[in-house]
């Protein structure tokens, strides 16, 4: 199947902390979209892991993203995810991961190659990553798109989750774009 399911996606929120996104270029609107992501998450039982990087220099996930939030934050120090012990094991066992992040180029880039490495679909969400420099976002989806990763936006991940008009939770994902 092309189009993401809810049953065999996760959502992994990398490095959205409240010392690193003041730095980030249009960093409310990304974060703004990491919630709309969440939410739907949560709304359609898909499974959540939040990263940190070194927390004790670029602080705690933001309150956006933290706050009322049951997913589990995964420390870590290495800018690949999947380089650190315990990663795997913490990542929800399913085969597509819709991903979104920062910095683009650096923890997300990494993670996701290291993602896709693993034998990963990876769902890069285009209006939830960011970097301090818009050129840097760029060239790092143009190189995870080369090496298989699907670019979509938020909007297209709600959609696909909720798969139909006639779901019960239709108004709710809704709202959640509007």
């Amino acid at each position: 199947m092309l189009t993401l399911n809810r049953d065999s996606s996760a959502l992994l929120l990398i490095d959205f902390q409240s010392r690193l996104m003041p730095a980030i270029a249009d960093g409310a609107a990304i974060v703004a979209n990491a919630r709309r992501l969440l939410k739907a998450a949560q709304m359609f039982g898909v499974p959540v892991l939040i990263t940190e990087e070194n927390a004790s220099g670029l602080g705690a996930t933001v309150p956006e993203l933290a706050g009322g939030s049951a997913a589990p934050v995964f420390a870590k120090m290495s800018f690949d995810a999947c380089r650190m012990p315990d990663f795997a094991a913490a990542l929800p066992d399913r085969p597509d991961i819709v991903v979104g992040g920062c910095e683009t180029h650096v923890c997300v880039m990494q993670t996701v190659l290291g993602l896709i490495g693993a034998g990963k679909r990876v769902y890069l969400v285009r209006d939830a990553v960011g970097s301090r420099q818009a050129e840097s976002k760029e060239a790092a989806i143009r190189r995870l798109e080369r090496h298989g990763a699907e670019i979509i936006t938020t909007e297209m991940a709600v959609f696909e989750w909720l798969g139909s008009a006639e779901h019960p939770r239709f108004r709710e994902a809704l709202a959640l774009i509007r």
